[in-house]
């Protein structure tokens, strides 16, 4: 792949993260300040997992069959844009509903549409790891400047001593109303709108990927039915349902951490002081950048199965130290890097297998197939059963028991990594001739 090609599409990567890693770190306590209910505020935080799942039958069926990926990528984020500039002025709750589901329904299809535009100009699959990266970069880029400059961390952590969860805490049940919180988060809508519109203008720019046509290749007229035919080959069942449940693994880290870092050590956390929990969490990006650079030659060298496993087992050693060393809190910190492993071994990987052993007329509603449980059903189980786990069935004395509740995603991504070991045998493929 020609230089000039691949920086374009780091660069797509670059925007299509930057946009949601603008406004999400700071949603959760900018729409209790809006004065919205527990429900109203769940009712929009859902309506990107709903927009993943409906996306699968709808979006990426359009993308796939009939239109140009690029110009399927511009329309979307000009209305994606518009949405967001919207979100930006509006404090009443229908209308900030509709525009978050407008918006999440025509933003979130591009997320498989942007690795299928990626996928269609690349030599071979595994380079995809290098162009992802951008994404990362595009994540940090947006987050760290709202999250870390604009938010006066020092006047938050002094209003709220507990540390992050007290601060969600009080989020989840009044909302944060000071004036640099408030401001700042409105800003991120205008600056993730601003960066939409901008992509919108730059995938016109990208190389041009031609819609399948129903029939080529013996596809059927609907791309997901054919997409979803492909879950009657075990190794696909198998693969879909492990992403699904390491989906759910996954959103248990970002729905715990704030509260397990923040809480004190007496709560049996790590006491870690409220503005530095981002910086923390933020390791684990860091990592995902190199982890993101050297996935091709990891999937190389030890194939699909190897890598998707070493993927999944980061999560129980991540959750071990953090249920059996709380008190350690460079080890805490020190594990963050295995975020990068994380993601990029088993959720990139997923990505880039199901570019390569799909079938290429259904290759996009692949990518939605995948996307329905990493960016959907996942999330909406974890941001189900995460709180009630927390504060209700693991909560003693008023205090959440991190240790055993730390158990039971550990417990999860060790029995996926044992199903993908034991039932995971994917066939032959392309540069992967022993189906590893």
């Amino acid at each position: 792949m020609n230089h000039p090609l691949r920086i374009r599409l780091f660069g797509m990567m670059v925007l299509e993260f930057f946009i949601w890693g603008a406004w999400l770190p700071l949603i959760i306590s900018y729409l209790p300040g809006l004065g919205f209910s527990p429900l109203q505020h769940s009712l929009v935080l859902n309506t990107f997992p709903v927009a993943a799942i409906i996306g699968m039958f709808f979006s990426n069926q359009f993308a796939d069959r009939n239109f140009a990926a690029e110009k399927f990528m511009a329309f979307s984020h000009l209305v994606g844009g518009l949405a967001l500039l919207g979100l930006a002025v509006t404090t009443t709750f229908w209308p900030f509903f509709g525009l978050m589901l407008v918006y999440c329904l025509v933003y979130v299809p591009t997320l498989s549409i942007a690795n299928q535009i990626a996928f269609a100009h690349l030599k071979d699959a595994r380079e995809f790891g290098f162009v992802r990266m951008g994404g990362t970069l595009g994540w940090i880029l947006a987050a760290w400047p709202f999250t870390f400059i604009l938010v006066d961390w020092d006047k938050v952590h002094a209003a709220h001593p507990h540390g992050m969860a007290g601060w969600i805490g009080t989020a989840l049940a009044n909302g944060l109303t000071g004036p640099a919180l408030q401001s700042a988060t409105k800003w991120t809508y205008v600056v993730a709108g601003a960066a939409s519109l901008l992509l919108a203008a730059f995938s016109l720019t990208l190389p041009h990927t031609p819609p399948k046509k129903a029939g080529e290749g013996g596809a059927e007229k609907l791309a997901w039915a054919e997409a979803m035919k492909l879950l009657r080959h075990p190794f696909v069942l198998v693969l879909w349902v492990v992403t699904f449940l390491d989906a759910v693994v996954h959103n248990c880290y970002f729905n715990w951490a704030g509260s397990f870092l923040g809480a004190g050590r007496d709560a049996g956390g790590v006491g870690i002081p409220g503005n530095w929990i981002m910086p923390v969490m933020s390791v684990g990006q860091i990592a995902e950048l190199l982890t993101m650079f050297i996935l091709g030659a990891t999937l190389k060298r030890f194939g699909y199965r190897t890598t998707m496993i070493l993927g999944i087992l980061a999560y129980p050693v991540r959750f071990a130290v953090w249920a059996f060393f709380p008190q350690n809190e460079m080890l805490i910190i020190l594990v963050q890097i295995l975020h990068g492993v994380c993601y990029a071994f088993f959720f990139a990987a997923v990505y880039i297998f199901a570019e390569e052993y799909f079938p290429k007329d259904v290759r996009a509603s692949a990518q939605g197939l995948f996307n329905v449980m990493i960016l959907g059903v996942g999330v909406l189980v974890a941001n189900s059963i995460c709180p009630k786990l927390a504060q209700e069935t693991f909560l003693q004395n008023g205090a959440t028991d991190f240790h055993h509740l730390f158990l039971v995603p550990l417990t999860v991504a060790l029995l996926s990594a044992a199903a993908l070991a034991f039932f995971f045998w994917p066939p032959p493929g392309r540069d992967n001739p022993s189906g590893r």
